[in-house]
Order: C-alpha cells, then sequence, then structure tokens
C-alpha cells in the first residue's frame, strides 16, 4: 500500500503559490506522488486533494468524490488524475454551498462558485481530456484548481458570517 502524506495547513507558504507545470508524466517521482495523493485522499476523507496541500509544487490535482464521513451525500465517481488542468468556460450561474479543506481542518464556508465548468486537463496516461462537470463535482474542480493558484476556499468566502466549524456542519447534513 501507498504511503499517506502529510497534509500542509493553512499558513505554510506553499499553500499561497503558483504550483508549476507538470512536463515529465514518465517521472517515477511524479507516478509515486500520484498514488500517495490517491492513498492520502481517501484515508482523510476528502473529495480531492492538490499536490501543493502535500508541499509539492505540482499543478496536479485528483478529484475523487465518494460519500464519507465529511461529505456523507456526495455523489460516487473513481478518482481522477488531472494534470495541468485548465477551466475553458463556465456557466453563468454561480451556487453558494459549504466546503471544507484537508489543510483548514476544523471550518467550513460558503463559497460562491460556477454550477458547471468546461476543462481540460492530461490524465495519468498522457491523453488529453476534455469534461463538463457539474454540481458537487464542478465545486471540487474549482476548489482544488484554486490551490494551483494559492487560493484557498476562505479567500472566495463573501462574509465571515458565512463560516461554522465542521462540527456545526455536520449537525446540519
Amino acid at each position: 500500500m501507498k504511503e499517506s502524506l502529510e497534509i500542509a495547513q493553512l499558513g505554510n507558504p506553499i499553500l499561497r503559490q503558483q504550483a508549476q507545470l507538470v512536463d515529465n508524466l514518465s517521472d517515477q517521482h511524479l507516478q509515486r506522488l500520484i498514488d500517495e495523493l490517491i492513498t492520502t485522499v481517501v484515508s482523510q476523507n476528502g473529495v480531492g486533494i492538490a499536490a501543493p496541500q502535500v508541499s509539492q509544487s505540482y499543478r496536479l490535482f485528483i478529484v475523487a468524490s465518494r460519500p464519507n464521513l465529511r461529505y456523507p451525500h456526495a455523489p460516487v465517481m473513481e478518482p481522477t488524475v488531472m494534470l495541468n488542468p485548465r477551466i475553458i468556460a463556465h456557466s453563468q450561474e454561480m451556487v453558494k454551498d459549504w466546503e471544507g479543506c484537508l489543510s483548514i481542518p476544523g471550518i467550513r464556508g460558503l463559497v460562491p462558485r460556477y454550477r458547471s465548468v468546461e476543462v481540460e486537463y492530461t490524465g495519468r496516461d498522457g491523453q488529453l481530456q476534455q469534461q463538463e462537470l457539474t454540481d458537487f463535482v464542478a465545486r471540487i474542480f474549482q476548489h482544488e484548481y484554486d490551490h494551483l493558484n494559492g487560493i484557498v476556499f476562505l479567500d472566495r468566502v463573501e462574509s465571515t458570517q458565512e463560516m461554522i466549524t465542521e462540527q456545526e456542519y455536520l449537525k446540519r447534513v
């Protein structure tokens, strides 16, 4: 079994930096990192994780939606590796919903996000992918994409009145 990695916490400078483009998919370190990111997101009950969250400055994240303790109503999907992702189009409609983050434990915030996004990314196999994501999965993509640009969900919360503890959030779901 692959190793679960330590999560960088809010205040760690890497969470505020632009991540570097991935240019060598066959690199052994990168392939091991992908496996370890998948192990980490599952073991931490996350639905997504970006390389900067484990102190690696790569434009890489995993979207891994599934019901778990932190997100009991999440849809099920296979963990998807997204390298050098981009948003190429988005809906006009914005939706606010609660978000948390493995790098900011114990806090949730109401975050406005596009309801749907058209995205492009390179898969683990080196193939360029294009997809339209909607609702919760679109939210995960946007959250993780922000990590690649040094943005955390708290930066997008419009008011401190729209922040609650994880404990209070779990009473509401």
